[in-house]
């Protein structure tokens, strides 16, 4: 297993997730300060949008472009347009718990998570859905049985679909059928049991870089569970995305606090980069 060391980008958030690397920066959603944030190789930071609405959790671009955010609390997610959110999709009438992270597949198909349950008030864990969202807005069930589904990416040219389940600490995969987009055949791709995988995102060669939340790791893991990279963070490790203008950046959202730092909203959230060895997925 190799160490690798992270060099500090910035500083100076609250809670960040699901980094995006688009147009030579990485775009962030601040969760607790509502604020979609830009962030180039140098650490300066831009605001591309203020006064999102309650925990904006996830965050992607359609094919053409567009940017799209989650609103957890309302099960909505929006687009950004000239700066302003029209919405996108309603989950509300689907979801049965709190928006969570989605993957977007190369037509704009979207695959969403939800918490299932309301763990903000102490609700034991439920099993819940991944919902498709269809380019035409139609919705469907993905995959049912889901524990607490999190950072979701394609690999195998779209053909295989990932997700992490953070509290039972695994990651699942699916086949992915190219042209309806249906899930079938789900099976285990690692087993990180003792660890909450967070966010994820693949490289070149299929292997996935997960967030493991409570144990502030980032770690390389191939098919199978081999971990054959790790990073270490002081506190939490909440989500990477592999690019930069050579692909072979890892940018990790960190917090390096407390739980309670979090729920009190201390400003302790940090975005790192490492250098590695295996490029992001070309385009």
């Amino acid at each position: 297993m190799r160490i690798r060391e992270a060099k500090l980008l910035a500083s100076d958030f609250i809670f960040l997730e699901a980094p995006r690397w688009k147009d030579g920066a990485v775009w962030a959603p601040d969760v607790f300060d509502s604020i979609l944030y830009r962030v180039d190789m140098q650490g300066k930071k831009e605001v591309v949008v203020r006064d999102l609405p309650p925990r904006p959790n996830s965050f992607n671009f359609l094919p053409d472009g567009t940017p799209i955010i989650v609103s957890s609390v309302a099960r909505h997610i929006n687009k950004i347009v000239d700066g302003k959110l029209e919405l996108y999709v309603d989950l509300s009438n689907f979801a049965t718990g709190d928006l969570n992270d989605f993957g977007i597949d190369d037509s704009g198909r979207l695959y969403v998570g939800n918490f299932g349950y309301d763990i903000f008030a102490g609700e034991p864990i439920k099993l819940t859905s991944i919902h498709t969202v269809e380019p035409d807005g139609r919705v469907s069930v993905a995959a049912t049985d889901m524990e607490f589904p999190n950072g979701t990416v394609l690999i195998n040219s779209g053909r295989t679909l990932i997700v992490s389940e953070t509290w039972c600490g695994r990651i699942s995969s699916f086949d992915r059928d190219l042209v309806t987009g249906t899930l079938s055949n789900r099976r285990q791709f690692a087993d990180l049991s003792g660890r909450h995988p967070d966010g994820i995102c693949a490289d070149a060669e299929g292997a996935i870089w997960v967030s493991s939340f409570n144990t502030g790791e980032v770690l390389r893991v191939l098919d199978g569970g081999e971990i054959t990279d790790r990073i270490e963070f002081e506190g939490s490790a909440i989500a990477c995305e592999l690019g930069g203008p050579d692909g072979h950046t890892l940018f990790c959202t960190t917090y390096s606090g407390t739980y309670p730092d979090q729920m009190q909203h201390k400003r302790l959230g940090l975005i790192h980069t490492v250098v590695v060895d295996v490029p992001a997925p070309s385009e």
